[in-house]
């Protein structure tokens, strides 16, 4: 008869935390009403999170016409910018996103070359 191992609940808990997780991207991006501009943008980012990080992100899209408060407490001078607010480091993109390689560097999802 195949002996049948128990573990402990430490011992569950010990590699639950070993295992990685992917961390989630808390992305925030600031346009300007809905210009063929922010429309690129809001496509772009769209296109690149679902293909990069499927089920790891959340994206907010603010309209600074709409909530000029949350645009000025971010300090926010040019749209559209996207700000990367966790993973940390913060990190702010400012265009139209369409340099994908450029935004994955952004985002810290690829090195620096």
């Amino acid at each position: 008869m195949p002996s049948i191992e128990k573990k402990t609940t430490t011992e569950k808990f010990e590699e639950a935390l070993a295992k990685p997780r992917p961390e989630k991207y808390i992305l925030r991006l600031y346009i300007t009403g809905m210009t063929p501009r922010s429309s690129r943008a809001i496509e772009n980012i769209r296109t690149i999170c679902e293909a990069h990080l499927k089920g790891r992100y959340e994206l907010e899209i603010v309209d600074i016409y709409q909530k000029p408060s949350l645009a000025q407490g971010e300090q926010i001078i040019a749209a559209p910018t996207l700000i990367k607010k966790l993973p940390l480091p913060l990190r702010r993109l400012v265009g139209d996103l369409s340099n994908e390689e450029r935004v994955l560097v952004g985002l810290d999802l690829r090195p620096k070359k």
